[in-house]
């Protein structure tokens, strides 16, 4: 990277639907986005995850700060459905988040869902 070039983690303010997936990224609320998401209760992160078999309990620490504003989360998993270690979902249950992992296309379509009824949802998205 050049000198003098600044990267901030990327974040958007507010839920929003996502409007579309693929490439190797996300759309939402106007914008683009290269690499995984997280979409919280506080906004839209950056998610540095690549692959499902990387799913270590740290890079779900973000989820857990918020877990009092999350019911349900989503978590994307890419092309396939590949399941939580139980590590992480017993984490995921202590913190009172009931985690339901699906292919990244199904997570996006339902978190669209649960996000239009104004459901306590969240979703960690991998991207395709």
């Amino acid at each position: 990277m050049s000198p003098g070039i600044e990267m901030n983690e990327a974040h958007f303010p507010g839920r929003a639907p996502i409007n579309a997936y693929g490439d190797g990224g996300f759309r939402f609320a106007g914008m683009s986005h290269k690499g995984s998401i997280l979409c919280l209760p506080s906004g839209i992160y950056a998610w540095s995850v690549d692959s499902a078999t990387h799913l270590a309990p740290a890079y779900f620490e973000r989820i857990i700060a918020e877990a009092g504003d999350i019911e349900v989360l989503l978590v994307g998993t890419g092309l396939d459905l590949l399941p939580l270690t139980p590590q992480l979902k017993l984490i995921l249950n202590d913190n009172t988040i009931v985690s339901d992992p699906m292919s990244t296309g199904a997570a996006v379509r339902t978190f669209n869902v649960l996000l239009a009824e104004k459901r306590a949802v969240a979703a960690a998205l991998i991207a395709v």
